[in-house]
């Protein structure tokens, strides 16, 4: 990926650095406000992170210790972190094939009577199937946690990632909108949002007025005014991205590249191919690197085998799907600052594989 910095973000930064107001102010307020529109939510709260942002969700949800949470086990380590930072256990469901998201189909089966939520993650920019997980939540009365950190601006029918639950949004530096670090939740419950600002700020709503438990999970106006910057420019982002996307899927024939259902709309933080058949993808990788094509590998290794959960209990699982995943898995370049030449570069060396 590469980060667009531009004039309007340079300047922004210049004018915080100038007014003396540099923590959770003016910008930051008004970055709430257009994540909010972006969402269609009500409300928008401001983080240090994409991890902050799922950590302070989880516990305005008062989600904590003999809970469970299902999740993906397809996903930055952030996503089941989160939930083992409020004493709670993830629950792994394995993925679906096409889509690299969490199986709606296996969710039910995972259900017990201490699941309180479920933890989605819209994986790549890609929303997850929210007709059948909403059902099941309003079935069995489950909070929703959309971790959205990868897709600002991808759509489910219509309707906005982050505004189906509680929705957490990354701004770090590779990401669609980005700000250099930070996060933001978006939600259109009034309780949930108030627990929220405390939580990000020691538990304060008066300044030295503790209310409850909280933490320093707060944002600066420099990192809001980069982010500001960057959210009116991201219909021209996304567009640019979906352009390149086409490209490839037209062109690229050796590999098994994304598949976009209809209803679904696609933000493609990352463009990712599979490389099936039983070869050997590290030296697919070596052969994409060593022409001068930057490759990511999202992700080697499964939540669910990470040393910390593992000496859990969870590396006997097995999750075949997402197993063939972290064997296959290639992510290409897809930002908006490709060129006709870049693209035409990358489909000639993949197509060798």
């Amino acid at each position: 990926s590469k980060p667009f910095i531009g004039e309007a973000e340079k300047q922004a930064v210049l004018e915080v650095l100038e007014s003396g107001m540099l923590v959770q102010g003016a910008r930051t307020a008004r970055l709430e406000e257009k994540f909010a529109a972006v969402c269609d939510t009500q409300y928008a709260v401001a983080t240090s992170s994409g991890t902050t942002a799922l950590h302070v969700a989880l516990l305005a949800h008062q989600i904590g210790p003999g809970d469970e949470v299902i999740t993906t086990p397809f996903t930055f380590m952030a996503s089941a972190n989160a939930i083992l930072y409020v004493g709670a256990m993830p629950v792994f469901v394995d993925i679906e094939l096409d889509s690299f998201n969490i199986d709606p189909e296996l969710i039910e089966a995972a259900i017990t009577p201490r699941t309180k939520a479920i933890l989605l993650v819209h994986l790549f920019g890609y929303p997850c199937n929210m007709d059948t997980i909403m059902t099941l939540a309003e079935r069995h009365n489950l909070i929703i946690i959309e971790d959205a950190c990868q897709a600002v601006g991808a759509k489910y029918k219509g309707k906005p990632v982050g505004s189906f639950g509680t929705g957490c949004f990354s701004l770090y530096a590779t990401k669609n909108v980005m700000a250099g670090e930070g996060g933001m939740i978006t939600s259109s419950n009034e309780t949930i949002t108030t627990r929220c600002r405390m939580i990000r700020n020691h538990g304060m709503q008066r300044r030295y007025y503790h209310d409850m438990l909280g933490y320093n999970f707060r944002t600066s106006d420099l990192h809001a005014a980069i982010g500001l910057a960057q959210i009116e420019r991201l219909h021209d982002f996304t567009k640019a991205r979906k352009a390149n996307a086409a490209f490839l899927s037209s062109h690229l024939t050796s590999v098994v590249t994304p598949q976009v259902r209809p209803g679904y709309e696609h933000v493609w933080h990352q463009y990712t191919i599979r490389v099936d058949g039983g070869r050997d993808r590290d030296a697919a990788v070596k052969l994409l690197n060593n022409a001068g094509i930057g490759t990511g590998i999202f992700y080697p290794v499964p939540a669910y085998k990470q040393a910390h959960l593992a000496a859990m209990g969870y590396g006997d699982l097995n999750l075949p799907v997402t197993e063939r995943c972290v064997r296959e898995v290639i992510s290409l370049p897809i930002h908006p600052l490709l060129n006709q030449a870049d693209l035409e570069t990358i489909v000639t060396w993949v197509n060798k594989i």
